[in-house]
């Protein structure tokens, strides 16, 4: 199957009643969230954090409202340690300004692909169902493992993130240096979501060693996707179910691929067996 095929027929299942109930949820999800962290800090007044900003710059002693969010508090003590020395606050207040927002949309990106993590299994279910019945699955996958994939894949994508500081400012290259590390981290959960509901580890293995780029590329078409405006909030179940497809029909082709051989290995025994009846 061509790869536009596989994308018309995931549209084509995306709009289907099932999968439209489904991406309801991560839209709701996030929305909820996101006004929740919002209005929280919002209730301590965004003025407040200029007012602060200001003060450090001034080498004057910030006071931080004990009772704010745990977040908001840890943001402005990090924040009163880079404004007091001239250099990192000159960057910090780059960032803080320059791509704050950027940073903010992301976030919801990030959100919404965490939330739709705890789905997948539910939709790879319709689409089975739906597509593959024949196909017995056999997922890897634990109920801690994709909280331990997600924990090291923020971890690196923080790191990677400091790294590449120096790049933020040189133009052009500050866009990939932005969205590289975001990439990693959103690669790297929908594939493993994915692959460990459908595929055997050494299934997810195999395909990988054969397969990988095509699907690097999969995955950073959906993302340049999620990088829309709003986009992201109503289109991540489509994303589930297109890299379902991908890896469906790899397994399709693994399977197939092992019932020939074995049909080989049957046929040369069989020869075997007349030779020595013959003898």
């Amino acid at each position: 199957m061509l790869e536009g095929e596989v994308i018309g027929l995931s549209i084509k299942d995306f709009f289907t009643k099932p999968m439209l109930k489904i991406a309801l949820l991560p839209l709701v999800f996030t929305i909820i969230i996101m006004m929740i962290f919002f209005y929280s800090a919002a209730g301590y007044g965004f003025e407040s954090l200029q007012i602060f900003i200001e003060q450090s710059q001034n080498g004057q002693d910030a006071v931080i409202d004990e009772e704010a969010p745990f977040y908001f508090v840890w943001i402005m003590y990090i924040l009163s340690f880079l404004f007091k020395y001239s250099i990192t606050s000159w960057l910090v207040g780059f960032l803080l300004y320059a791509i704050g927002t950027i940073f903010i949309m992301m976030f919801s990106v990030l959100l919404t692909i965490v939330i739709i993590g705890f789905l997948t299994p539910m939709i790879l279910k319709v689409l089975h169902k739906r597509h593959y019945s024949d196909i017995n699955i056999n997922g890897f996958g634990s109920l801690l493992s994709p909280l331990f994939v997600a924990l090291k894949s923020a971890l690196i994508m923080i790191v990677l993130f400091i790294v590449f500081i120096p790049l933020y400012f040189i133009p052009l290259i500050n866009i990939i240096a932005i969205n590289f590390p975001l990439y990693y981290f959103f690669h790297k959960l929908l594939t493993y979501d994915v692959a460990s509901t459908i595929l055997t580890e050494e299934e997810y293995k195999l395909i990988h060693d054969k397969k990988a780029n095509a699907f690097r590329f999969r995955t950073l078409f959906l993302y340049l996707l999620s990088l829309i405006p709003s986009l992201m909030l109503f289109s991540a179940v489509f994303f589930i179910i297109y890299l379902g497809h991908s890896y469906f029909i790899q397994l399709q082709k693994i399977r197939e691929i092992k019932l020939d051989e074995k049909d080989i290995d049957s046929e040369k025994k069989l020869i075997q067996n007349d030779r020595s009846t013959n003898l």
